[in-house]
């Protein structure tokens, strides 16, 4: 029987890094699911149509093509054919992703393979709404958050060390903006589920958030 464990929050949490880290010690397959949505945000980006037009998003979902493969250990991003996992973690890409991620059917496109991975693997799995809707019934819900400040600084130390050019104040109003549209959109809101266990990782590594969470696997293992 397939073990799952599933890490909601916030953007920039670091719920992707730490899910790698506990993938890779547990043996389990990473599934990124945020790298999911935000290789539809750049097709959607790609083909011109803006976050508000739900009509023109809706009727492009069914010609994208999702997949996920592992190349030496490490995940890759296909968009109908096209590796596009160096071009997923944008600003832009996800700003989109955050804007369109809420509708319904980009929702249902990649939520039934989000499914079918978790019912024949252990897999961890990063997103906003993976305990409370994609794996309900996950052997372990983790709610990881940081505070914005302390996500702006993480994001602006990624960029600045790629040569890219940013601003802290306009990253952290950004996070809050996404942060907002996130925990109040119509469909899938990001929200604690009531059974997943609370991170902050303000003030703690990535080594302890890590930690914490093999010991959840191994405490529920032990039950089961």
């Amino acid at each position: 029987m397939a073990f799952n464990v599933a890490i909601d929050g916030p953007a920039g949490a670091g719920k992707s890094t730490v899910a790698k880290e506990v993938a890779a010690k547990q043996n389990f397959i990473y599934v990124d699911t945020g790298a999911m949505y935000r290789a539809m945000a750049l097709y959607f980006l790609r083909e011109k149509i803006g976050p508000d037009d739900e009509a023109a998003i809706a009727a492009a979902c069914p010609n994208v093509d999702i997949t996920i493969a592992y190349e030496d250990g490490v995940q890759q991003v296909f968009l109908n054919g096209e590796n596009v996992s160096g071009f997923l973690r944008t600003e832009e890409v996800g700003n989109m992703a955050s804007a369109t991620s809420g509708y319904v059917q980009v929702r249902k496109k990649l939520m039934e393979l989000q499914k079918q991975l978790a019912k024949t693997a252990d897999v961890v799995m990063d997103g906003r709404d993976i305990g409370t809707c994609v794996l309900p019934k996950a052997d372990v819900k983790i709610y990881l958050t940081a505070s914005s400040l302390v996500r702006a600084r993480r994001r602006y130390k990624e960029l600045a060390e790629k040569g890219i050019s940013c601003v802290l104040e306009e990253i952290e109003k950004d996070i809050a903006d996404r942060d907002c549209r996130d925990m109040h959109r119509e469909h899938s809101p990001l929200v604690q589920a009531e059974d997943a266990v609370l991170i902050d990782s303000s003030d703690l590594t990535l080594k302890e958030v890590v930690e914490q969470i093999e010991a959840m696997i191994r405490e529920k293992r032990s039950c089961r």
